[in-house]
């Protein structure tokens, strides 16, 4: 059965423009959007014939507009398709907002499983989960081993400076929420904003890499990165913090993500994970509590602009899954916001 109406696309202009840019794509066309996004909007697409290609455009209102960059997010995935990092491959961008009302791009859908909460997780082997734990960081450090002036990359971002740029970006963001009595941000911000640790040389950095977003093939091992829409050069360790603060080992305090799926049997501890970063990177990860304190910090920010256009009801969905989306990311806020401070304490930060 074909879509009558989706929110945040233009059926007859996108499919029009589907069908010249995918040799063979026959309509009617499926459009779905892919539960989980939390940011830019994410739809698996299926043609007539069985075909799926996965296509991403901004949310439905613009908060923070270098957030939503389709035609960077495209170059990304385009640079990286032809090296060791795993991605879903480039199919097309469109940047005529008269075709949707947003610039998109097009990439094709790649098989796999993506483990959202521990119900998914639970579907796998514990050998399984223990590869994907390991793959995980692999992948990160081939990430971060990228040259990005051989890529085509080395003009994404500026190479120095990143904590500083990034403190400073998503405390933006935080000052345009809706949330800002949660005062521990501001303190927080202003305790790591005072005591950075020195930047090793700059590599691709990601932005919001964890399990979630990455697809895994049938032995465990990462089929593709997703996700790229926070990507630029910059410290990786920042990546190595946030994978850490994602990561959930059992008898923890606070999960990051719900259902804490890596606590189940098999997957590897977050010593494992950094153990094994290290190994595979060469990089000195004695810094690293700084940058899991931060992470938290940063990911309390970015679900405080994500709460707020929920509450907006520019994300899609109708007004009463909106504002329980929004009452949901708020407090997550809440309980990040002092996960952060603890670590910042922790870190002597």
């Amino acid at each position: 059965m074909t879509n009558a109406t989706v929110d945040g696309i233009d059926i007859p202009r996108v499919t029009e423009w589907l069908q010249d840019a995918v040799p063979g794509f026959a309509a009617p066309l499926e459009f779905e959007l892919i539960a989980g996004g939390r940011s830019n909007l994410t739809y698996r697409v299926t043609e007539a014939n069985g075909t799926a290609v996965v296509l991403r455009r901004p949310p439905l209102g613009h908060v923070l507009a270098t957030a939503h960059d389709m035609s960077r997010e495209y170059r990304i995935i385009s640079a990286l398709g032809d090296g060791d990092v795993p991605v879903a491959p480039a199919v097309g961008l469109c940047t005529d907002e008269a075709v949707n009302g947003a610039p998109f791009y097009v990439m094709q859908f790649v098989e796999g499983t993506v483990v959202r909460d521990r119900t998914v997780a639970e579907t796998l082997t514990p050998e399984q989960r223990h590869a994907a734990g390991m793959s995980l960081v692999e992948v990160l450090a081939r990430i971060h081993g990228t040259d990005p002036d051989a890529v085509g990359l080395g003009d994404l971002g500026r190479r120095e400076g990143y904590i500083e740029r990034q403190l400073k970006r998503w405390h933006q963001q935080w000052e345009q929420s809706a949330y800002t009595d949660i005062t521990s941000i501001d303190d927080v911000h202003k305790r790591l904003a005072a005591d950075i640790p020195v930047q090793g040389s700059a590599a691709i950095v990601h932005g919001d890499y964890r399990l979630d977003n990455c697809m895994l093939d049938d032995d465990g091992s990462i089929a593709a990165v997703l996700d790229w829409e926070l990507c630029t050069l910059g410290d990786p360790l920042a990546d190595v913090g946030l994978l850490l603060v994602y990561w959930t080992d059992p008898g923890d305090e606070f999960t990051a993500l719900p259902d804490a799926a890596t606590a189940l049997d098999g997957f590897p501890r977050k010593a494992d994970l950094l153990a094994r970063y290290a190994e595979r990177s060469g990089r000195d990860v004695s810094d690293v509590s700084f940058y899991v304190a931060f992470g938290y910090w940063k990911l309390a920010c970015i679900l405080a602009g994500v709460a707020t256009r929920y509450a907006a009801g520019v994300m899609g969905g109708d007004d009463g899954q909106s504002a329980a989306a929004a009452e949901l990311f708020a407090a997550q806020v809440r309980l990040l916001a002092d996960s952060a401070a603890k670590a910042a304490d922790r870190a002597g930060r």
